[in-house]
């Protein structure tokens, strides 16, 4: 409750309760037990919500609103490089996790022994067709790290 009430929230011409911010909740469970030595397996689960990529043409933003937007984007953006690496097929190569805090903070959910799941949610309108496909596209580039 006190992440979401701390969440940037504004209306724009698209959405009037549009997300102007990210949200992650890191959830970590440590389990320990003595067999003849003690062991402990640490999970750590990232529950992640991403403002959406919207174009400034269409929220008509301007301000600190755009600014918002311009810095929601590159985080976004820095997102799809790291999947794009990831999912490029390369077992050797440069990640750009730093190009980002997003995807510093996610580098672990999205390299090495973990499991990722990811919901994209999309508009049925005909206004938000282009929005759609790029989240669809976006998704389906996740989908092959």
């Amino acid at each position: 409750m006190r992440g979401s009430a701390g969440r940037a929230v504004a209306a724009t011409a698209m959405n009037e309760t549009s997300s102007r911010s990210h949200a992650i909740f890191t959830l970590t469970v440590v389990s320990s037990k003595l067999e003849g030595r003690k062991v402990v397996t640490t999970s750590k689960i990232n529950l992640v919500d991403l403002a959406g990529s919207e174009r400034c043409s269409k929220t008509l933003a301007i301000g600190d609103r755009f600014k918002k937007g311009v810095n929601i984007n590159k985080g976004l953006l820095a997102l799809g490089n790291v999947i794009n690496a990831l999912g490029s097929g390369q077992t050797a190569g440069y990640i750009p996790y730093r190009q980002s805090k997003l995807t510093r903070l996610l580098q672990d959910s999205l390299g090495g022994n973990s499991i990722t799941l990811m919901i994209a949610c999309v508009s049925p309108a005909d206004f938000n067709v282009s929005e759609t496909l790029r989240t669809l596209r976006y998704a389906d580039r996740a989908l092959q790290i």
